[in-house]
């Protein structure tokens, strides 16, 4: 089973679509996140979160067995791997965090982009580009897992 969280960091000042946060993955054999580390490897949380979605999007559709991705503005990067099952390998460099099927990632992923959504996204301006590059990004990523 893989979890992962997708944060805000706090007291960036006015929100904005560029405001950094972090980004956990944990799996029964490792966690890695992005917080913590020298360099600094938090990212631009709300274009981030959109292009994991577009980045996962050929690995439901079956166009690709293996996907990377590399946040925005950062180099924390997670890579996804199926098999001929269906059966998702999730890793970072050099960690192995662990396996789930494409249906429980694409549920993990979905749940927690609607709690930064729920969380966070109120807090942008009306007119944000990353509302609706979220938004548009979540309807393309429930149509590739149908």
């Amino acid at each position: 089973m893989i979890r992962m969280s997708f944060t805000v960091r706090p007291e960036q000042g006015e929100p904005s679509d560029f405001d950094l946060g972090d980004i956990v993955c944990e799996g029964e054999s490792g966690t890695v996140g992005s917080a913590g580390h020298v360099p600094d490897q938090g990212m631009m949380i709300y274009l981030s979160v959109p292009l994991l979605l577009d980045s996962l999007r050929p690995l439901f559709t079956g166009e690709r067995k293996a996907v990377s991705f590399v946040g925005t503005d950062t180099s924390f990067r997670l890579d996804f791997r199926r098999d001929r099952k269906g059966v998702v390998t999730v890793s970072a460099p050099g960690t192995t965090l662990g396996k789930c099927t494409l249906e429980e990632l694409g549920a993990e992923v979905l749940r927690s982009t609607q709690e930064l959504a729920e969380r966070d996204l109120s807090h942008l301006p009306a007119g944000a580009g990353a509302r609706s590059d979220l938004h548009s990004s979540v309807e393309r990523f429930r149509a590739s897992l149908v």
